[in-house]
Parts: C-alpha cells; sequence; structure tokens
C-alpha cells in the first residue's frame, strides 16, 4: 500500500506536449488572460477585431453583433468574406489555417505593404483559432460575392467538410462579408454570459475611434425577437470627447493629428504611425487609450507621453506667468489628471503589446512622437489662448495645494490616532479590558458617564471595555476634516478603535493611515437610550462611520445593543420586552398572573446585574449588525434633516409631517 508521501517519478516519459486544441482548452489564460468571465469576454474582442479591421480597410461600413438567450455570440460583418478555401502556397486549407492553427494570418508583413492589413487590430495570428478552440461549436459562413463557403467546429475540432455553395447574382444583391456564430465553452470558461453591457460599451469605443463605422447591437429578448441598439460617430472621437464633457467643460475640446515614420531601435527599421489626440479640462478627468482600435486598459506608451508631456508644457507656463507662491514645489500629473479629460486614437504598422491582451504597447518612437507632439502643441496653446491658459493653470494649482493640504492632514491624522494608548496620549475615561487579543475583545461607546458606571459594573472585565460620549457628536457628514478632527470626543473615539481612518481627497487611488490590522477591536458596540436623544447620538455616530471608517461596517464590526422598553415583573421573575408586539406577548402568556409594567429607565439608572443580562451577556443581550445599506441610509436621512439639502427637508416635511403633529408645541 502506498504510502501518503509516496514519491511520484518525474523523468523522461513525465514530459508532455499539448496539441491541437488541448494548447487553448486546457491553458485559455495564456492566449486570454484569465479563464474566468473577463477571459470569455476577450474571446469575444478577438472575433470583433477581424470585423473591424476588414471596416478599417474600406471594406464594409458596418458590424452587427448578436448575442442570443443561450450565451452564444454572432458577429457579421460585410467585407470581402474571410477566405476558407484551399492555400496552394501553404499547401493547407485556409479554414485550418485561420480557425486551427495558431500563428497562421494576413497580418504579419503588413510593415512592408504585402499584408492583406495595414493598421490591423488582430495582429498576431492567434484570435480567431483560440476562440474557436474555446467554443463549444463555432459556424463560419464567408460570402465572396460568387459562393457562399461555410464550415463548421465543434469542441476545437472541424465538423464535416468544407461547404461551398454559389450564390444567386442578381444586381445590387451581391452578398460579401463574413458571418461568425459561437458559443463559449463551459468547459473551459468558468463563466459564459457575456454581459450586455459589456458588448455595448466595446461596440461604442469601437464606433467612436472608427468614425464612419456603423456598429449594431441586437440581444434577443424572447425566441427569435431581437431589441437593437446602434453606435455611430460621424467624426469620432471629436465627437466622442464632445458628448461625455457636455456641460462639465472648463475648455473647449481641442484636436492634433500626427502621420509620422520612425523605429523603436536604431537597428530596426521604420515603421508607420499616426494618431489623433482629443483634450480638453472638465469638472472630471478621464484618460482613454486606443491603438489599432484596441483599448489600452493599462495605456503604455500613450499614458507616459500624457504624463510627461502635460506636467512639463503646464509647470513650464505656470513659471512663467509667475503662478507658483515663494519656495512652492512643483505641480505632479495627479493635479492634472483630476480635470483633463484625454482621449488618443493611434494606430501603427508595427506594434509592440505586453501580451496577447492587448492592454499596453510598449513602443519607443510611438512614447516619443506622443509626447513631442502634446509638448509642442501643448506650449503653443497655452500661449495663444490666455483665458482658457489662466483657467487650466488656476485649476491644476487649486488640485495641488488641495492636494498638499490633504496629505499634511493625514499626516497630522496619523501622529494623532495611530500607535498605543499611553500617559501623553491617553483617552479620558475610557475603561479597558484585561484581554489583549483583538478577536475577543469588545468595545461599548456608551452615553454619558452615568452609563459608563453601569455598564462598567455590568460587563465583564475581560474582554468588554468601556468608552463614554460626552455630549452629542459632531455631524461629520457637513463638517471639514480639520473640523472633525478638531473635535476630542471623535479623536478619543478614533484614537480607541485604534486603526486611523480613511480620509477621502476626491482621488480614487488615495489612500489614507487606515490600517485593518491596528484595529484593536473584534466588535465595537453603541449603546445608548432607547428615547428620542440616545437615538439622535447613534445616528451622529454610525454617521462618523460611515464617513471616517466604512471599512469596518462593510467588515461588520459596528453593532447596535438593543435595550428593553419595557420590565414586566411577576412572581419575582422580571421579564424584559423589547418593543410593543414582544411586551403584548409576554403578558398574554402569563394569563391571568397579576404583574407589574414599567417603562425600562435610562442605562444609567440600570442595576448591574440588568445591564449585563441585557445588553452585556453575549448569551441574552441583542445586537444590531449595522450593514453598509443601514449606514448609507442614516446618513442620506441626515442629510435630509441637517444637512443642506433644502429642498429634500421640505419634501420630507410635506409627506411625513403628518405622523409627528401630535408632538408639536402648538
Amino acid at each position: 500500500m502506498a504510502t501518503k508521501n509516496a514519491k511520484k517519478a518525474y523523468d523522461d516519459q513525465s514530459i508532455k506536449s499539448l496539441k491541437g486544441a488541448e494548447r487553448v482548452r486546457k491553458r485559455p489564460a495564456v492566449i486570454f488572460g484569465s479563464d474566468d468571465l473577463i477571459g470569455c469576454q476577450h474571446s469575444f474582442i478577438e472575433i470583433l477585431a477581424n470585423s473591424v479591421d476588414e471596416a478599417r480597410e474600406g471594406y464594409g461600413e458596418k458590424i452587427i453583433v448578436k448575442k442570443y438567450l443561450d450565451h452564444s455570440l454572432e458577429v457579421e460583418d460585410f467585407g470581402r468574406g474571410v477566405p476558407l478555401g484551399y492555400n496552394e502556397k501553404e499547401k493547407r486549407w485556409n479554414w485550418e489555417l485561420v480557425f486551427c492553427e495558431l500563428y497562421a494570418g494576413g497580418k504579419y508583413d503588413n510593415n512592408d505593404g504585402n499584408a492583406a492589413y495595414e493598421f490591423s487590430l488582430g495582429l498576431n495570428g492567434l484570435g480567431a483559432t483560440a476562440t474557436q478552440y474555446s467554443s463549444e461549436y463555432m459556424i463560419v459562413k464567408s460570402y465572396n460575392g460568387k459562393t457562399l463557403s461555410e464550415m463548421n467546429f465543434k469542441s476545437g475540432n472541424s465538423k464535416g467538410e468544407l461547404s461551398v455553395t454559389p450564390l444567386e447574382i442578381k444586381p445590387g444583391a451581391k452578398k460579401t462579408g463574413t458571418i461568425i456564430k459561437w458559443r463559449p465553452d463551459l468547459k473551459v470558461f468558468k463563466e459564459i454570459d457575456v454581459p450586455v453591457e459589456f458588448l455595448a460599451n466595446t461596440l461604442r469605443r469601437q464606433a467612436f475611434i472608427n468614425a464612419g463605422i456603423k456598429f449594431i447591437l441586437e440581444v434577443e429578448k424572447t425566441a427569435g425577437k431581437f431589441e437593437k441598439s446602434e453606435f455611430y460617430y460621424e467624426h469620432g472621437v471629436a465627437d466622442y470627447i464632445a458628448e461625455i464633457t457636455e456641460g462639465i467643460t472648463i475648455t473647449s475640446p481641442e484636436l492634433w493629428t500626427i502621420e509620422a515614420k520612425g523605429r523603436d531601435r536604431e537597428d530596426l527599421p521604420d515603421y508607420k504611425f499616426k494618431a489623433e489626440v482629443t483634450f480638453c479640462f472638465a469638472k472630471s478627468g478621464l484618460a482613454e487609450y486606443y491603438h489599432n482600435s484596441s483599448f489600452l486598459e493599462y495605456g503604455g506608451a500613450p499614458d507616459k507621453a500624457v504624463k510627461n508631456s502635460f506636467v512639463y508644457a503646464i509647470d513650464k507656463h505656470i513659471k512663467a506667468q509667475n503662478k507658483y507662491t515663494k519656495n512652492e514645489s512643483k505641480i505632479s500629473f495627479q493635479d492634472i489628471a483630476d480635470n483633463l479629460a484625454v482621449i488618443i486614437n493611434s494606430a501603427s504598422t508595427q506594434t509592440s503589446y505586453e501580451n496577447q491582451t492587448k492592454k499596453a504597447i510598449t513602443n519607443a518612437f510611438i512614447q516619443k512622437a506622443l509626447t513631442d507632439l502634446i509638448k509642442t502643441n501643448l506650449e503653443i496653446y497655452l500661449t495663444e489662448n490666455q483665458s482658457a491658459a489662466n483657467a487650466i493653470v488656476n485649476q491644476v494649482l487649486v488640485n495641488k495645494r488641495a492636494r498638499e493640504s490633504a496629505e499634511k492632514t493625514k499626516v497630522d491624522i496619523k501622529k494623532k490616532l495611530t500607535g498605543s494608548m499611553d500617559v501623553s496620549n491617553r483617552v479620558e475615561k475610557f475603561v479597558p479590558c484585561r484581554s489583549k487579543d483583538p478577536e475577543v475583545r469588545e468595545v461599548y461607546i456608551v452615553e454619558g458617564d452615568s452609563a459608563m458606571s453601569s455598564c462598567k459594573l455590568g460587563r465583564n472585565a475581560e474582554f468588554q471595555a468601556i468608552i463614554p460620549v460626552r455630549g452629542k457628536t459632531l455631524n461629520c457628514m457637513k463638517s471639514s476634516y480639520d473640523k472633525i478632527f478638531a473635535s476630542d470626543i471623535i479623536v478619543d473615539l478614533l484614537k480607541v478603535i485604534g486603526c486611523g481612518v480613511e480620509v477621502k481627497t476626491g482621488k480614487k487611488s488615495d489612500l489614507t493611515t487606515f490600517d485593518l490590522k491596528l484595529l484593536k477591536w473584534n466588535k465595537i458596540i453603541i449603546c445608548t437610550d432607547a428615547d428620542e436623544d440616545g437615538f439622535q447620538i447613534r445616528t451622529l455616530l454610525l454617521t462618523m462611520f460611515y464617513r471616517l471608517l466604512p471599512t469596518l461596517i462593510e467588515m461588520g464590526k459596528i453593532y447596535i445593543a438593543e435595550s428593553p422598553l419595557f420590565e414586566i415583573t411577576c412572581g419575582g421573575e422580571t421579564y424584559f420586552a423589547y418593543n410593543e408586539q414582544e411586551k403584548t406577548e409576554i403578558i398574554s402568556k402569563l394569563g391571568n398572573k397579576r404583574y407589574t409594567l414599567q417603562r425600562s429607565k435610562g442605562l444609567g439608572e440600570n442595576e448591574p446585574e440588568m445591564m449585563w443580562r441585557t445588553t452585556m451577556c453575549p448569551q441574552t443581550r441583542r445586537l444590531i449588525a449595522i450593514t453598509p445599506a443601514d449606514a448609507e441610509a442614516t446618513a442620506r436621512m441626515f442629510d435630509v434633516l441637517l444637512g443642506d439639502a433644502l429642498q429634500d427637508r421640505k419634501r420630507f416635511i410635506t409627506e411625513n409631517g403628518h405622523r409627528y403633529i401630535k408632538d408639536a408645541d402648538i
């Protein structure tokens, strides 16, 4: 009998070569980046890319994409039709080369003018084959104006022979193009239901980076019935940037173009490059880069060009205008990016992608050409357009100074809130527990000194700590960070919690002093009276957590301790009811027995034994875990009632005021 640790042989017979469809079906992530929905979506892009290349070359003015109820996809173009017949030069069938052979295609010689495509999205001869290999089935129909050629595949292998049918030629009815229908295979991808939103966004992008080409999306809603959407931009990126910045522009959009030849290294041949760069400054920024119709999610060369050139030209203009204060530091690209909307749409006959997913390019010549183009044109633009230049410079300097102020605030907060509590930074009236294990420790935030005394006497001092809040907490929804961190109540609470704060300064990547590893508690429990004042304190505390420590809410660390509304005493036994329904049920169970009913006192008036039983004992207490939805609703309502939203407050009073008329002081 083999032992658990028996060693397996690793010798000359252990090496295996994947062949045919196995090369993709067993390792789809190598081609598509992953084997999940993201990879499946990229397989769609590979088929779409070939149709886009046809249209870009001037063959066909529209592309139709269909999504069927069974998750199959179809791409139809009106180009020349993909060749499927016999290839004398290669001595093989073209359907085999295009759909069953990796690194085979018509786009390898585009730099010397011999390829069928000059600027192509499809590049490596991998996409059509890889998508076919990863499909449950694929049907390819190719129309060349004379014949319809059809080839079927199943699970990565050909199914049947190539079918060629003559077309009836009628005036005006000539049919050319390619239709490819396939269903991604669940044996290859973990998920195959490509979202309609992804398809729509992809076609929309293709429409504005390929001016004059119409993209149509048809989604099957019920059997045989499709919902149609069309995407078309006559002037390409110029129309697109005007669309996305409508109503929020600081400056009008600019468009610059370039056509050039160059090389990435001295010993390499020249290649062709062209690009259009459009930008404006707006109330919110974005950067999108496209190359040979591929969306460069990670940018690469064009992203580096934008960062270098915009910082260079704007910094130079600020210095020339003496807009920096004495000893002020230089601007960073982040100060520009907050309000820069820029789109670069480029193409080249030689492209160096980081990998097959084509999310970044690394061409040195492209980076230099774009940098020179933007630097030169931006310097001229800032000189010749004084009003726009002033608006840009002023906004960038506002962003810079706000960023530096926020960074200083974060440093000050970190000094104030992190580190162990000692004599120099101890919190007044905080009652610690004995345990040092954050996995079991709990801290109760209680209302005032009297409640603290009851909780202190009623708690389990081994793992339960207490901190009182004195008076009403600041409304953190509307207060500035400076005001928030000037509040002793809030700073003391944050010191006790121990993990810093999540200060948002308008930048998505702007993480702050927050560190979940420094959290000192397994549970943070808000414990207030069940009256109006207690409810308001609870609301203010939840609002503080929502703004300063949302991750603790998401992690399920924030709780509310329910306190009973009624005490019912009968025959030496005391029962606690937390609402009217429970009160009725308890009295009903007592039957005809005599009992006394009284409304529960405030927490500060409770006996320690009652505090332990009703509020602090893990076996008998009732805790409400706060969810992100709870916190958001609380913050939203607090904003309506106490914030600047006057119209919302009027609407709330109009709709709900009748509920509280009995309490009005008339």
